[in-house]
């Protein structure tokens, strides 16, 4: 009996001792010594103050509703190809839906984002970006109004509008020194 009990502790116990000593080597190989690449690239880049914090967090709250808009064309244009009525139908009541929720994001990440955060070189790009944000909110409220009777010409609009809002996503990166992504379909 107390041999399989301590068996039953080892078999419990070795696991956790190898596991521990991987997360500790781990630890060890990503900690970063001064003067290693990140900590040049960081001091590159002035930090941020708290009113452009907020307004990243609200692009980034922002481009969830985005993304969810994005996500609605991709669905109704996979029901478009494959060319069933119903499937059509249920994917621009989808859009309605998604059009709706991303309103509700992009509002309230607009809410938080001040173009006068930034500087006069980088306030034109923040102020393109917040009105191309508008302009997808009230894109997006059209489309939520048409409770998927229009889904063709909701679409069309709608692919103009984050086509420049992708435009000035990137701008507004170049100009904070931030990497630009390739734009999600």
């Amino acid at each position: 009996m107390l041999r399989s009990h301590g068996l039953h502790l080892r078999s419990i116990i070795a696991p956790l001792l190898v596991l521990s000593v991987f997360i500790g080597a781990a630890t060890l190989v990503s900690a970063q010594t001064p003067g290693t690449r990140d900590s040049v690239t960081d001091s590159a880049r002035p930090a941020a103050d708290s009113a452009q914090q907020r307004f990243l967090q609200g692009l980034r709250t922002a481009g969830r509703g985005v993304q969810q808009i994005k996500t609605a064309i991709d669905l109704l244009n996979r029901a478009h190809g494959s060319r069933d009525s119903s499937r059509v139908k249920v994917a621009a009541k989808r859009l309605t839906a998604y059009c709706s929720a991303a309103r509700g994001f992009i509002a309230s990440g607009r809410g938080k984002m001040d173009p006068a955060a930034y500087d006069p070189p980088t306030r034109k790009q923040a102020r393109d970006l917040t009105l191309q944000l508008d302009s997808l909110s009230l894109t997006a409220k059209e489309c939520q109004g048409a409770k998927g009777l229009a889904a063709q010409s909701s679409t069309t609009d709608l692919l103009t509008r984050l086509r420049a809002y992708d435009a000035a996503l990137a701008e507004f990166r170049t100009a904070i020194g931030l990497p630009n992504k390739a734009p999600s379909k």
